[in-house]
């Protein structure tokens, strides 16, 4: 069954928490996909491993739950290099659609803010211990 159509047999709710947005603007960009994909296979050629649903998904999957893109090319079978074609094409041809677009510093920079998230969480950092046996043995001078 294809992977699409087993994500959109999910509640609204349940697809929004896995795939990180909602129905109707999954399918947005699902379409700008479909269309850019057929505008560069025009020509023709090897047809591809896969579809622009597929690579979306892939996109979504690494920006949402964190999987490296080994993990992501074992559950679609593909290489890493294809996993990493993909996840760039899927970007750059949302970024190039006005709906899809970040905005940038200079929104920021009107005057009100709106909202700040700042990532304060704590890493404990590992230092090796310091004693005889792993620190760097002083110089024993060697005149009497």
């Amino acid at each position: 069954m294809d992977r699409l159509k087993q994500y959109f047999k999910m509640s609204n709710k349940q697809f929004k928490r896995i795939v990180g947005t909602t129905k109707p603007v999954f399918r947005e960009m699902h379409a700008l996909l479909e269309t850019a994909f057929a505008i560069l296979h025009i020509p023709g050629g090897k047809p591809p491993d896969l579809t622009p649903g597929d690579k979306l998904l892939m996109t979504l999957e690494y920006y949402r739950e964190y999987r490296t893109m080994e993990r992501i090319s074992m559950s679609y079978s593909c290489a890493k290099s294809s996993v990493s074609r993909s996840i760039r094409w899927v970007e750059d041809t949302l970024s190039a659609d006005a709906r899809f677009q970040l905005p940038g510093k200079r929104a920021l920079q009107d005057g009100t803010i709106k909202t700040v998230a700042i990532d304060v969480t704590e890493h404990r950092i590992e230092r090796p211990k310091k004693n005889r046996r792993n620190g760097t043995p002083a110089r024993k001078s060697s005149i009497r």
